[in-house]
């Protein structure tokens, strides 16, 4: 497999105007001049997260995510920039090729390694071609010249493809520009936004009065149960998180991956600088018994989104999962004046506590033109059917529907991720 050394020019220059650079860590790059690129909702892309991951060993060339982020340059001023991996595996991404991949390995084309532009085991995001908020007029520029430098950076390094997941609408229109194929999934998301009145809920019980009445039963009752146990239920940001607080968020990640037969990526390291320099960003969610915390859900705010990401129990209690991961965020989300709640893949349980389906999007580029037509046929089967199912759960949530609207989907009611 390729590897990238050292941090240089990508190749000739894709435009007049700007250089690309590819650096084969992100602590090369100044982290003011990074973070100017990042917009104010996302904190995943933020240079001291993307940091944390590689110092701490947790998205290496071992684990098999070699950064090789790109980096476009107007003179001395970044004006562009691309967090990306080399990856010798589709683990950690959220937005998955598994299928692409054995089809690649039947037809005798290599599909490893490949370029993944994305956060490591992040499955959020708002942008992926961070583009500088002063660029004006030149941002499609800007945009189209990262685009353009994905393709080059796959050659350089004998890449099979370029998958940017998580992307923005903006990002995938000007990678489709230069050659990608755009892809359209969907996770589940609370919108601070009353599906009457579209106006923010007042507080929970708004949002809970814009249940239908047998939801809205199911949701108090699971409320009361989580509730009824002796355990103390607390909202904590990352300032006010104690040592025993902060030490069993880790245990809670252990253990859930553990349970689930996954890679616990995420080192010991990783979440002490998750502490040291991004507590900021963090808020918890907790249940306590006697002062000890026994089940949790780490999740990091930016702007006005907040974004779930690892929960953890010691043993089980019924409705506690929905009442730490759900509710007491969506609470929260509704106490602070945000306006939404991303609560990570998978799950079709979280449909009936008040999260709806919305698009997530990706692009790809396949060098190998067999593969790229098989896949292209693929992607566009897939959107179809995804719009499809979006509309029929929509129908299919909790809030009261409209007259005429209905629903041939009845989603189920597990448990299934963390």
């Amino acid at each position: 497999m390729a590897r990238l050394e050292k941090k240089e020019p990508l190749c000739e220059r894709l435009s007049v105007q700007y250089q690309l650079r590819v650096h084969p860590a992100i602590s090369e790059v100044d982290a003011t001049a990074w973070n100017h690129l990042t917009g104010t909702d996302d904190p995943f892309v933020e240079h001291a997260f993307l940091h944390a991951l590689e110092a701490s060993g947790s998205a290496t060339g071992v684990t098999g995510w070699a950064p090789c982020h790109l980096t476009a340059w107007h003179g001395e001023a970044l004006v562009g920039a691309v967090p990306a991996y080399l990856k010798s595996h589709s683990y950690g991404e959220y937005i998955f090729d598994w299928g692409w991949a054995n089809a690649a390995r039947r037809s005798g084309i290599e599909y490893y390694p490949k370029i993944v532009a994305a956060v490591p085991f992040t499955p959020a995001g708002v942008s992926r071609l961070l583009v500088a908020p002063d660029a004006g007029d030149e941002a499609a520029a800007i945009r189209q010249t990262l685009a353009q430098g994905l393709r080059a950076l796959a050659g350089r390094l004998e890449a099979s493809s370029v998958h940017v997941l998580f992307c923005s609408e903006l990002d995938r229109a000007a990678l489709v520009d230069a050659g990608f194929l755009g892809r359209s999934t969907f996770q589940f998301h609370f919108e601070n936004r009353h599906p009457e009145t579209d106006l923010p809920y007042r507080d929970f019980g708004d949002f809970e009065g814009a249940f239908r009445a047998p939801d809205r039963r199911k949701l108090r009752r699971e409320r009361r149960e989580a509730r009824t146990v002796g355990l103390e239920l607390v909202r904590r940001t990352g300032a006010e998180l104690t040592d025993v607080e902060w030490a069993a968020l880790r245990r809670f990640y252990e253990a859930t991956t553990e349970e689930k037969g996954a890679i616990p990526y995420l080192t010991e390291d990783f979440f002490r600088r998750l502490r040291t320099d991004f507590g900021h960003r963090v808020q918890a969610t907790l249940a306590l018994d006697g002062g000890k915390p026994v089940a949790g859900a780490l999740a990091f705010t930016k702007g006005r989104h907040l974004y779930g990401r690892y929960w953890g129990a010691e043993g089980r209690v019924e409705m506690l999962h929905f009442e730490v991961c759900y509710y007491m965020s969506i609470e929260w989300v509704i106490d602070g004046e945000m306006t939404r709640f991303e609560a990570g893949a998978q799950g079709e349980h979280k449909l009936k506590r008040g999260l709806l389906p919305a698009e997530t999007r990706s692009a790809h580029f396949i060098a190998d033109p067999r593969l790229r037509a098989a896949i292209a046929r693929a992607v566009a089967q897939e959107s179809a059917q995804t719009a499809q199912l979006m509309t029929e759960y929509t129908a299919a949530g909790p809030f009261r529907r409209k007259a005429g609207a209905a629903s041939t989907v009845e989603p189920r009611d597990d448990e299934t991720d963390p």
